[in-house]
């Protein structure tokens, strides 16, 4: 039996998935793929909450969502667990908007917007959402008293103009969409910040020895594939008498100390019939932001044929989110 994994997001061009080798996924039309590398993994393409829903239903066993989706449809429910919860990516926040117009104009913040006079028992302060469960729960923890919801989906942005709603619950990730529909969010209005979690049944974890093999070579892969992003691998000859010596130019750069140190090995040339070494090969890894900075430094240290490649994984010791989550399992 397969393990099945509800995956959001098959159309976004921010996601680069070489770590899970679901790329060549991306160019396919099918709503479910077999996963080479990781046979006994299917992936199905769904809908946020439909992932949640059948996670708890016992028709997933892992999926890749929103927090904010957890967070409101999985509510309550301890069958599901957060395996990892900062995927980085999909960035976002559940926020309070309300309009830059009219009574709201000079409203900055929640304490502001719960002493308005306006809102009565007979004409509360009506808010639109999709968020039925976070919404409610967040302004009854605030205090807020005077308040009505109602629930839609789509564009809830236009709701304020069309006098259907004083203000919306709704995510946010750059605001332009607040700001042209002339909305704003205030201070202390926040509901909740989200990105993509790995998030699993902890019934599929107890009970299939191979979901839980398959969450942890998953849970490897991403915890590599992140640590990786944003750094490169740099490569650079350089003449020196021994390997001693070029280590101790190496490290007098504060741009060239790598992860645990450069590793140095001599290079190997044939001269007058006899095998010399007048060059060590260095290995390090930077930073991206720093590459050219480090390259420059390479040269005022005699470094040259400086070889340049990204990197895909970096895998340390056991990450602890495996060993949080075995804890979690009682295992």
């Amino acid at each position: 039996m397969d393990c099945l994994l509800g995956f959001i997001g098959k159309d976004d061009p921010t996601i680069s998935w070489s770590c899970m080798v679901f790329t060549e996924m991306f160019a396919s039309q099918n709503l479910d793929k077999k996963v080479e590398e990781l046979s006994n993994l299917e992936v199905w393409f769904q809908r946020p909450k439909d992932i949640v829903r059948k996670l708890w239903s016992g028709d997933l066993d892992i999926g890749i969502v929103g927090f904010d989706t957890v967070s409101e449809y999985g509510q309550g429910n301890e069958d599901l667990i957060v395996v990892h919860d900062a995927l980085e990516y999909g960035a976002c926040r559940l926020s309070l908007a309300i309009p830059k117009y009219g009574i709201f104009e000079s409203i900055n913040s929640l304490h502001e917007l719960a002493e308005m006079p306006q809102w009565t028992k007979e004409r509360p302060l009506r808010i639109v959402t999709g968020f039925s469960h976070l919404g409610p729960k967040f302004l009854k923890e605030k205090g807020l008293e005077h308040v009505s919801f109602s629930t839609a989906d789509g564009a809830l942005e236009a709701a304020p103009a069309m006098g259907i709603a004083d203000a919306i619950i709704d995510l946010v990730s750059s605001g332009m969409t607040l700001r042209e529909n002339d909305l704003k969010e205030i201070e202390g209005g926040v509901v909740l910040e989200s990105q993509a979690v790995l998030v699993a049944s902890r019934r599929s974890l107890n009970t299939r020895q191979d979901v839980l093999e398959i969450t942890h070579e998953i849970l490897e892969r991403l915890e590599a594939h992140l640590r990786a992003t944003g750094q490169v691998t740099v490569v650079a000859n350089m003449r020196g008498k021994s390997a001693e010596e070029v280590a101790e130019r190496i490290l007098s750069q504060t741009s060239l100390s790598g992860l645990q140190g450069p590793t140095i090995s001599p290079v190997y040339c044939k001269r007058d019939g006899k095998i010399v070494v007048d060059y060590y090969a260095l290995v390090i890894c930077v930073p991206q932001k720093a590459l050219y900075k480090s390259v420059k430094q390479l040269r005022s240290i005699g470094g040259s044929g400086v070889l340049v490649s990204d990197l895909t994984y970096i895998f340390e010791e056991e990450t602890p989110r495996w060993r949080k989550l075995l804890s979690q399992l009682g295992l």
